[in-house]
């Protein structure tokens, strides 16, 4: 599953050239690993002349921790979607319906296989995964359940814990199955209210 960005029409040259940078990237890094991706392989499958793929990121490894970002703001996994903190109920079954779809995708099981394999002899690639993908979901809402304990209706003392705790609820049994190759289609009826009856139960779990 490659990289797509919306409203592609209306980017400007630059920005398109960026997107194609980032769509070959992504689709090179799930298939054939971090370690075993060039740029020069980057730079072919993108269109692009060597030039203008460093002018776009200076190195593979800030082209990797791009593409992550990219693939969260795929799935509007950032700062848009914890702006209202009197809705957690809505804000959250959304944000589970996102990330729960993310964490079963293609992309991401590809990614996070490559640095496991890779973790003892390039152990900077599993950090460079880690700062831009959990990291960064794991404080935007983490400051989001801050903000919604501000309000008095739920208490989240330790809101990172917490944080922990909700997105590992999501992973779910389909996650685990899917990181060990198991078949998986006796679960995919059942995912989304799998997604938000795990939303309830953490709700309750924390209301005042």
């Amino acid at each position: 599953m490659a990289l797509t960005l919306s409203n592609s029409q209306n980017l400007t040259k630059r920005e398109q050239k960026h997107a194609d940078i980032l769509a070959a990237a992504n689709a090179l890094f799930c298939d054939q690993g971090f370690v075993h991706t060039s740029m020069d392989e980057i730079a072919k499958k993108a269109g692009v002349s060597k030039q203008t793929l460093y002018s776009h990121f200076g190195c593979k490894n800030t082209l990797f921790a791009s593409s992550i970002t990219a693939k969260a703001n795929s799935y509007q996994l950032n700062s848009d979607i914890f702006i209202d903190p009197k809705q957690p109920e809505k804000t959250l079954s959304y944000f589970a319906e996102q990330f729960g779809q993310l964490m079963v995708s293609d992309d991401a099981l590809a990614i996070y296989q490559t640095c496991v394999i890779h973790a003892d002899g390039h152990p900077e690639i599993a950090q460079v995964f880690f700062e831009n993908g959990p990291e960064c979901i794991l404080s935007l809402l983490s400051e989001y359940l801050e903000k919604v304990s501000s309000i008095g209706i739920y208490q989240f003392d330790e809101p990172r814990h917490c944080a922990v705790r909700l997105c590992l609820m999501l992973f779910g049994e389909m996650r685990l199955k899917l990181d060990l190759g198991i078949n998986v289609d006796d679960l995919v009826e059942q995912r989304t209210h799998y997604l938000q009856s795990s939303v309830d139960m953490f709700l309750r779990a924390y209301r005042i």
